[in-house]
Formats: C-alpha cells, structure tokens, sequence
C-alpha cells in the first residue's frame, strides 16, 4: 500500500459578495411574480398609475404561485443572512462587497421584496 495522502486545504474565505445581491435579485424578481396579481394593482391604482401592463406578468404568475412565494421567501431570507454574515468578514479592496453602495442598494432592494412578499401573500 502506498501511502499518498492530500494535503488538507481549507480556505477560510467570506462569502461571495454577489451572492446576497443576486439571492436580493431573485427574492424580488419571485416576489415581484407574487405581488402582480393582486396586491400590486391596488397599491398602484390607490396612487394613480395604471395597472394594465401587469396582465400578462400575472397570468404566468398565477398558476405558480406557491412556489415563487416560497422561493421568494427563501432568497430574501438566505440574502438577508449572507448580508449580516458579511459585516462580521473582511472584504478584499475592490470586491464587491466593499462597496457601500452596493451593500445599501441590497438593503433597500431586500426591503422592497420583504413588501412584495407581503403584499402577494396578504392581497391573494
């Protein structure tokens, strides 16, 4: 028998800084899919903007409803934590997550899909 054995590498890096914004980015894209049907319309019929281009957004939106409220329940959530995560590490000059616009701009849009959500979930 040879004795070959591998070095163990374990790396202890921060979590990727695109992942809370791209987890944001499918929390709101899904709960925006929630949010068209019923709770979207009336927020922008009660402020004066048209709703008729929310049609089609909605009839594709409809029959998968539990699952884009799921999934947007989970990409807000798990981009919420790796974003509160990330505070505690220390980013590399340059990324992403040094950035303090970017990490406002996930905040603001984390928020936003949180209203999403609760719209589609309450107005359905």
């Amino acid at each position: 028998m040879s004795d070959h054995t591998t070095p163990a590498t374990s790396v202890d890096r921060p979590a990727s800084g695109a992942a809370p914004v791209l987890l944001t980015a499918g929390g709101l894209a899904a709960a925006f899919g929630v949010a068209s049907c019923c709770g979207l319309p009336f927020l922008l019929a009660t402020v004066g903007l048209s709703t008729a281009w929310l049609g089609g957004i909605a009839m594709l939106a409809a029959p998968h409803r539990t699952f884009l409220l799921a999934a947007a329940a989970l990409c807000l959530l798990v981009g919420a934590i790796l974003l509160w995560r990330q505070r505690a590490s220390v980013c590399a000059p340059g990324s992403l997550c040094a950035r303090p616009a970017v990490r406002s701009l996930t905040v603001v849009g984390l928020l936003f899909g949180l209203g999403l959500l609760y719209l589609g979930y309450a107005y359905a």
